[in-house]
């Protein structure tokens, strides 16, 4: 893998790092995140079920990043 493939890689760990934990502050202060009793809706569990998945492949990422970098 090029170095700048590897640092595409981090450059898209950061951004989600960066991006998606503010979007799921947003979604859950939307007043369709939880019902009249207080309990999740499934518009939040989606959301962060989705959010969860996008970081997870952040960690994927830059672990990718950083090994095709050091083998580079």
């Amino acid at each position: 893998m090029t170095p700048l493939l590897a640092l595409l890689l981090l450059a898209n760990a950061a951004f989600n790092v960066l991006v998606w934990p503010t979007f799921y502050r947003r979604v859950s202060r939307d007043p369709r995140a939880r019902d009249a009793s207080g309990r999740p809706t499934r518009f939040l569990t989606v959301h962060a079920v989705l959010i969860g998945l996008a970081l997870l492949l952040a960690v994927a990422s830059a672990i990718a990043g950083v090994l095709a970098l050091s083998q580079g």
